[in-house]
């Protein structure tokens, strides 16, 4: 996110917007890709296209999807959910009362 907002680093992120702006452009980003992910689509439409115009008469046509780099992502488990979740409320100034968020 930080080099789609200028190439800033992501301490120069935090020290320029809010929480709030920052969970704002994240919830945009769900609607509205940008950066890498973008980049990938607009290649993967055009290597589709090219596909399609160019394959047999028989051949099932190629889906954009066909052509889209996928990543390795592996399921996150409770601990390090919560552990991203600390790293994120520590980075924008807040605490966790460990006591509090254990039910203790």
């Amino acid at each position: 996110m930080t080099l789609a907002l200028g190439g800033m680093t992501r301490a120069e992120l935090m020290e320029r917007i809010s929480s709030q702006e920052l969970n704002e452009w994240m919830a945009f980003y769900t609607l509205e890709p940008f950066g890498a992910d973008a980049y990938y689509l607009g290649h993967a439409i055009t290597a589709s296209t090219v596909a399609n115009a160019n394959r047999g008469k028989n051949t099932k046509a190629m889906k954009v999807q066909d052509f889209m780099p996928t990543f390795e992502k592996k399921e996150q488990g409770v601990d390090e959910m919560l552990n991203i979740a600390s790293m994120m409320t520590a980075a924008m100034g807040g605490t966790i009362d460990i006591k509090e968020a254990d039910g203790g």
